[in-house]
């Protein structure tokens, strides 16, 4: 899919539009586990790994407190029936579940014929949330030439394109070796989706575009298809992230490493970051499994709307890719919490 999201570093940027324009109503369902189609049959301990990934950083003390429960846990699923309790938040939006990747481009640390796509630091007289030069005065008008600003170069702009949507990435060089790159800012311009543009030429309709079709257009036409990256006028620039093991995923929101098909991005003014998951989504492939909120993106915005990580590499890239599913999402709160919520329901649990 296209997302006009870049997720490491934009928990400030989402948490400074929780309060933007006006709220869909929201309406909550204190729900059991038996509710949860499928909650039997998921292995939570994978969960619960990421879990504890994360729930170090969360500062309210009921949280804390299970955080620090979590360390002892040798049953994952009686961890969270015991603790927990699952509410169903819902806006009146239908749910709708995407995903995103890691890629692993190809690089070099010096330029030549065929490395010769720079992958930029972040210029520093950007000033935030002001724009500043488009994609196309930078890529064609080199306003970043000279200025040490390059981190690799890489062999393929269209898959540099994909990097940027995705906000991070790995650089494999000639040796073998890594690079691993992170969101370090943009250039203030909004996100224009490719995919509703070739839809709108009518290139494709919408049941045919995947970031995977998009990819091997551009691929396939490098002149249209250069013209119709400049479309999207937003820019994004990275940093080396190298206190990342290589094994680990790359840093959501939290700061911390996210992990395949159990970490989602959610909308944080809805869904507290740290908090668990439960997800179940229809289409080809359908998933009913529990998952951690760890990661936000600027295109997530909504009580039933995620972004489910699929891992790092174009295999993964082609899967999530593909995925558009309708579903629902159900959060684990604390089990005081969530009762709390429901006043009546606690008196009755009393």
């Amino acid at each position: 899919m296209m997302r006009a999201c870049v997720r490491a570093g934009l928990l400030v940027w989402a948490l400074s539009q929780c309060f933007a324009g006006a709220a869909l109503a929201q309406t909550s369902t204190l729900l059991t586990f038996s509710d949860l189609g499928g909650w039997a049959e998921d292995d939570q301990s994978e969960a619960l790994a990421a879990f504890r990934n994360t729930c170090g950083d969360l500062v309210d003390r009921d949280w804390i407190n299970l955080c620090d429960l979590a360390g002892d846990v040798t049953n994952a699923r009686e961890f969270f029936e015991l603790f927990f309790r699952p509410v169903l938040i819902e806006d009146g939006q239908a749910g709708l579940f995407t995903a995103y990747y890691e890629p692993q481009l190809r690089g070099s640390l010096t330029p030549d014929d065929v490395f010769r796509y720079p992958v930029y630091r972040l210029p520093s007289d950007i000033t935030d949330g002001e724009p500043w030069f488009t994609r196309q005065e930078i890529e064609q008008n080199g306003v970043l030439e000279d200025q040490g600003l390059e981190i690799a170069w890489v062999d393929d702009p269209v898959d540099l394109f994909f990097m940027q949507v995705q906000g991070s990435g790995r650089i494999q060089l000639r040796d073998g070796s890594v690079i691993r790159v992170g969101y370090a800012g943009a250039n203030g311009w909004s996100y224009t989706s490719i995919g509703q543009e070739l839809i709108a030429r009518g290139v494709y309709t919408a049941d045919q575009v995947s970031a995977e079709v998009i990819r091997n257009w551009a691929k396939r036409n490098p002149v249209e298809g250069q013209a119709l990256l400049w479309i999207n006028k937003s820019y994004v620039f990275f940093r080396e992230v190298n206190e990342v093991p290589p094994e680990k995923g790359p840093l959501g929101a939290m700061n911390r490493s996210v992990t395949p098909l159990r970490t989602i991005a959610v909308d944080p003014s809805i869904v507290p970051l740290g908090a668990p998951v439960w997800i179940e989504t229809e289409g080809t492939d359908p998933l009913r499994r529990l998952m951690v909120a760890q990661d936000t993106g600027s295109a997530i915005k909504g009580a039933q709307r995620a972004d489910i990580f699929y891992g790092t590499g174009l295999a993964a890239g082609i899967r999530a890719g593909r995925v558009k599913d309708t579903g629902r999402m159900v959060v684990l709160l604390p089990i005081q919490r969530a009762y709390a919520m429901f006043p009546e329901r606690l008196a009755g649990a009393e």
